[in-house]
């Protein structure tokens, strides 16, 4: 017997200044707890309405159309530089000074969503509609806000394939299927590696997990005596590989600290945790859960992560 999925499609979300920092290690795409992070509000701001009480947002699927990235590289300069804002200038005695500040890396991006909904009836798609809408020109995601995104279509009423919708998919077909993947292009999906990161941590014999990351991710370049120039040598792995950011990991035991901010909440340190991870095209892929992110909570291990792979945590992780 079939199973009817039903997903939100939303086209062409322009986020302006999103956290660039998604790590102490990396600057880039935000991590992927921010992107399952403003799944998470929109669906507890829509829970708030009695219509909708009932529905659930699981998954995610995140295509990146179109990145800039806020930083600056001068001519004969090794290294970018963040781009930052400048904040007024403040009296100081009989003159002025420039106030401090911390360093924020920022990136503009256009994205297009995939989120898995359940508990949604097709007497409900009006309201669902018209509150996804409202709720979303209030929101941020990723610390940036959203400044456009593309109206969503009343999926009984509208004929268009480009806006955002309500999509309908049969697992069973290969047609929806397909149609559902196709709505992401042109753009890149970002998903997780960590089975290849295992795969090469166990190649070198390593303990360390970050060198077997820098080991896929660096590049080397090799010098030509002859004709007194520089190669670049291919990567071992092809494809887009970048470092993501995937959640936490408890470094100590839950409980209460001293002027936590809620005292009745639980406490503990954690620590991000960081894995491979890949851009690809959405026509690579022959199933929507291959490109879908949900949330994983392991409780022997502590880890508080976002999972794409279907293993074992703790494989391929630092």
């Amino acid at each position: 017997m079939s199973k009817i999925k039903t997903y939100l499609l939303l086209r062409q979300v322009k986020i302006h200044n999103a956290n660039a920092f998604s790590s102490p290690l990396t600057i880039g795409f935000p991590a992927m707890t921010a992107w399952l992070g403003a799944m998470h509000a929109l669906e507890r701001k829509l829970r708030r309405n009695e219509a909708l009480s009932s529905i659930r947002l699981k998954k995610l699927a995140v295509s990146c159309h179109d990145f800039n990235l806020q930083t600056y590289k001068g001519p004969g300069d090794y290294v970018n530089s963040v781009i930052i804002t400048s904040n007024p200038l403040r009296k100081k005695g009989a003159s002025f000074e420039r106030p401090p500040f911390i360093e924020e890396a920022r990136i503009h991006l256009t994205v297009s969503l995939l989120i898995e909904v359940d508990g949604l009836s097709s007497s409900n798609y009006s309201i669902f509609n018209e509150k996804t809408t409202k709720v979303l020109n209030g929101m941020k995601i990723a610390g940036g806000d959203i400044l456009a995104f593309s109206p969503i279509d009343d999926p009984i009423k509208s004929t268009s394939t480009r806006g955002s919708r309500i999509l309908l998919v049969d697992e069973d077909s290969e047609k929806d299927v397909r149609r559902a993947i196709r709505s992401l292009m042109p753009g890149y999906v970002l998903i997780e590696r960590r089975q290849l990161l295992k795969q090469r941590q166990e190649k070198l014999e390593a303990q360390d997990t970050l060198q077997a990351l820098l080991d896929l991710l660096a590049l080397h370049y090799e010098h030509d005596d002859e004709h007194d120039t520089w190669h670049l040598q291919p990567r071992q792995e092809q494809g887009w590989l970048v470092p993501i950011v995937t959640g936490f990991k408890g470094l100590t035991p839950l409980g209460h600290v001293a002027n936590q901010r809620d005292a009745s909440t639980l406490h503990r340190f954690a620590e991000p945790v960081l894995t491979l991870g890949e851009f690809k095209m959405p026509h690579h892929f022959q199933d929507i859960d291959q490109m879908m992110w949900q949330y994983q909570y392991d409780e022997n291990k502590d880890l508080y992560v976002c999972v794409n792979e279907k293993i074992e945590l703790n494989e391929g992780e630092d």
